[in-house]
C-alpha cells in the first residue's frame, strides 16, 4: 500500500470500528421515516380538511426539511472522530497535517454517500404518499436541489472535523456548528435590511437553493448570491475550518 493511501485505509478502518459512527449514520438514516411520518401527518391534515381549506393548503417537499437531520448528524460525526483522536495516532503518523487530509477523504466519501442516499430515499418515499393531494414540482425538476443538499451533508461532516481539529473539544465544536448553523441564521433573519438579505445569503443554509436559483423569498434566509458564488461559499465552509484547524493542530502539543 502506499505512503498515501495508507492514512486513508487506516482512518477508514478507525471510523467504520467505532460505535459512535454507527448510532450516528442511524439517526441520518432516520430521516427516511422522518420523511415519510411528515407525508402522513399531512395526509391526515388533508383528509380531515374541508373542500375551502384544501383549495389553498400548501406543502413544502418533505427533503426541504428533514434535510437538517443528515446534515448535523454527519457535523457531529466529524466532530466525533477528531476530538476522540488518541495522542498514539500522531506519534504513528508524526505528519498531522496528513491525519487530517486523510480523515477529511474519508469524510468527503461518507457524507455525500450518506448525504444523496437519505435526501433522495426520503423524496422517493415521502413523495408518492402525498401524491394527489399537495401540489409538489416533479421529482425530475428537484434533482439538482437534491444534489445540492447531499453535497451540503459532506460539507458539514468537513465542518465538524474543522472545528473540532481547532478547538479540540468536543462540547465546544459542537455548540459552535449548532450556533453557526442554527442559532446565528435565526437572529441574521431579524436583522433590518439590507443586512437581514446580504448576511442571511451566506448562511450555510442558504447555499443549496441559491446553487440551484431556488426562491429563498419566505425563508429566512437571503438570495444575494449567483450559483458560481455559492458554491464558493459552501466550499469555504468546508476548507476554511479544515485549514485554520490543520495550522492549530500542527502546531499544538499532543
Amino acid at each position: 500500500m502506499t505512503t498515501l493511501l495508507r492514512p486513508l485505509h487506516a482512518e477508514w478502518i478507525k471510523l467504520r470500528s467505532l460505535r459512535s459512527t454507527w448510532t450516528v449514520l442511524g439517526v441520518a438514516a432516520g430521516t427516511v421515516g422522518a420523511a415519510a411520518l411528515m407525508a402522513y401527518s399531512a395526509v391526515q391534515m388533508w383528509n380531515a380538511a374541508s373542500p375551502e381549506q384544501r383549495a389553498t393548503a400548501r406543502m413544502t417537499g418533505p427533503e426541504d426539511v428533514v434535510i437538517m437531520i443528515p446534515q448535523l448528524c454527519l457535523g457531529i460525526l466529524g466532530v466525533l472522530a477528531m476530538t476522540g483522536e488518541t495522542p498514539a495516532t500522531f506519534l504513528a503518523t508524526p505528519r498531522r497535517l496528513r491525519v487530517l487530509a486523510a480523515k477529511a477523504g474519508v469524510f468527503a466519501l461518507t457524507g455525500l454517500v450518506t448525504g444523496l442516499g437519505t435526501i433522495f430515499a426520503s423524496a422517493w418515499v415521502a413523495r408518492p404518499m402525498v401524491a394527489g393531494r399537495f401540489a409538489l414540482e416533479p421529482l425530475a425538476e428537484k434533482v439538482p436541489l437534491l444534489l445540492a443538499y447531499g453535497t451540503s451533508v459532506m460539507v458539514f461532516g468537513l465542518l465538524g472535523l474543522g472545528l473540532a481539529a481547532l478547538l479540540r473539544s468536543t462540547a465546544g465544536a459542537v455548540a459552535v456548528l449548532v450556533g453557526l448553523v442554527y442559532v446565528v441564521p435565526m437572529i441574521v433573519g431579524n436583522l433590518p435590511e439590507p443586512w437581514s438579505e446580504s448576511l442571511g445569503s451566506v448562511m450555510i443554509g442558504a447555499l443549496p437553493g441559491q446553487l440551484t436559483g431556488d426562491d429563498l423569498t419566505n425563508s429566512v434566509y437571503g438570495s444575494a448570491l449567483s450559483p458560481p458564488l455559492a458554491l464558493l461559499a459552501l466550499a469555504g465552509y468546508a476548507l476554511v475550518p479544515l485549514a485554520v484547524g490543520g495550522w492549530a493542530l500542527a502546531r499544538r502539543d499532543v
